[in-house]
């Protein structure tokens, strides 16, 4: 029975194989770039003296890179771009040194994993093999018990790669069309809230955002841009960055809340930016969410830094006051399609509504913990009518200006200094 069970086994490993194998070839085709590997498959085991092996069935070998950070405990695994085929449960739980791991696009052409730990831990040998019985590549990355002192001097040594920065192109200088930046949160190596299905916030707001660009694009009144295009990672600080360096007009992030233990909670919520929290629950989670980029393994950078002049100071209260109108515009246009929050409009000290000169909100459409919210998150009719809903108040926001530009905005200046990547 064993030997039937492992042999059925291979035959659906190799099947699996041939086939993901496929779907990137004829991805490959299609791009006209070579064909990213694809996975399969990725297992963790235990061996002895401490040690935990995770190991990637891939279809081609790549090469792959490691490093440990701390604050948390975490190690990450730079890849050349893969195409993960893998279940939804891959990753989630604990073996020997390994409390979890999540995986998933970084940048263009390149994935990471991001290892959390559940105590100190060095990377070992990164080895690649052949498996004879189907040419599948076996990529296994050992990770070794250590002690904090010697994992705390490997953190300090890491040096991971910079993140690559995304190019904007400028518009013509013809179109004075306003420009709306959409900001669909979370992605790749960061799936933000988890739902009790297996649904991940990341992809829930990217198809909510991907909506309203097609709702705001049809109307012809707006250039669009969205800060990610596909299922990749993109700092906090790049995010507000990409918004300044276009000059875009107004800036909506988009998200989804969780809350598991009050499933009962439920509403959308627009956040404008401040250094003091409405309230302790909006503190905790812009805390929660400024932890993303330590979540997809990469420093946090809290882009735009302390305001330096009384200029800067003006240019940031006027924003401000900008922020806070179109987010009460947007309440009185959502309120008649969807339910809100006791409390609809608060703020916090989110990284990406610090932009000094672009007007900026983060709306959160619900919470994945909540049974009604999650059916609503993904039911086309709801997101129709909630699109709309935004269309109406950013007509609004812009509607009172003949040219569909701001009056008197706040424009970047010779004492505004641009943003580090």
């Amino acid at each position: 029975m064993l030997a039937s069970h492992r042999l059925l086994r291979s035959l659906v490993l190799a099947a699996s194989l041939a086939f993901a194998t496929g779907l990137a070839a004829q991805d490959g085709d299609r791009t006209g770039r070579a064909p990213a590997a694809v996975a399969i498959a990725a297992e963790l085991s235990s061996g002895g003296a401490g040690i935990t092996r995770l190991t990637l069935t891939l279809s081609k070998a790549i090469e792959a890179r490691a490093f440990v950070m701390e604050r948390p405990d975490r190690a990450v695994i730079d890849l050349a771009e893969v195409n993960f085929q893998l279940g939804a449960e891959t990753g989630r739980k604990r073996e020997g040194v390994v409390q979890s791991f999540r995986y998933g696009l970084f940048a263009p052409g390149r994935s990471r994993i991001v290892v959390d730990l559940a105590q100190p831990a060095a990377v070992g040998a990164i080895a690649t093999t052949t498996r004879a019985r189907d040419g599948a590549v076996l990529l296994t990355v050992e990770f070794k018990r250590t002690d904090r002192e010697s994992f705390r001097r490997a953190a300090v040594a890491s040096d991971p790669a910079p993140q690559a920065r995304k190019a904007v192109s400028p518009d013509a200088a013809s179109d004075t069309r306003p420009l709306i930046m959409v900001d669909a949160g979370h992605g790749g190596t960061d799936p933000g809230a988890i739902a009790a299905t297996g649904v991940f916030e990341k992809d829930i707001v990217f198809g909510f955002a991907q909506s309203l660009v097609a709702r705001l694009e049809a109307s012809g009144r707006y250039r669009v841009r969205m800060t990610r295009d596909r299922d990749v990672f993109v700092p906090l600080s790049e995010r507000v960055r990409i918004a300044r360096e276009a000059k875009a007009d107004l800036f909506v992030s988009i998200h989804a809340d969780s809350i598991q233990s009050a499933p009962q909670v439920r509403g959308a919520t627009i956040y404008t930016g401040s250094e003091k929290a409405t309230d302790a629950e909006s503190a905790r989670l812009a805390e929660r969410e400024n932890r993303a980029d330590a979540a997809a393994g990469t420093e946090s950078n809290e882009g735009p830094g302390h305001v330096a002049d009384i200029l800067q100071e003006l240019t940031l209260r006027e924003t401000r006051t900008f922020s806070s109108g179109f987010a009460k515009g947007l309440m009185a246009q959502l309120g008649p399609v969807m339910e809100m929050s006791p409390k609809p409009h608060r703020e916090a000290g989110f990284v990406v509504l610090r932009s000094p000169d672009v007007p900026s909100v983060l709306v959160e459409l619900g919470y994945l913990s909540s049974k009604h919210d999650l059916d609503l998150l993904q039911s086309e009719g709801w997101r129709a009518e909630v699109t709309g809903g935004m269309a109406k108040a950013i007509d609004a926001f812009f509607g009172n200006r003949t040219s569909l530009t701001r009056p008197n905005p706040p424009r970047r200046s010779a004492a505004i200094a641009p943003v580090s990547p």
